[in-house]
């Protein structure tokens, strides 16, 4: 069974910027999902590589905010 936060690593849909941070993050938890065995670690990891890569999208907004004042 698939975790339910694999979905929230989509990136097609970003500006480019983005996905150049999203999309490592994405094959990453992809292959977690493909490799690893359903459980509560797994789960609490993939929530823990999705705060993360989060964070990662955040920074570089705030990048991009600072170059374009």
């Amino acid at each position: 069974m698939p975790s339910t936060t694999i979905k929230w690593f989509s990136y097609a849909h970003l500006p480019e910027n983005l996905q150049k941070v999203s999309k490592p993050m994405a094959e990453l938890a992809q292959l977690m999902e493909d490799t690893l065995p359903d459980g509560a670690e797994k789960s609490a990891g993939m929530r823990k590589l999705l705060e993360a890569k989060d964070c990662f999208v955040r920074a570089e907004l705030e990048s991009k905010a600072r170059t374009d004042e």
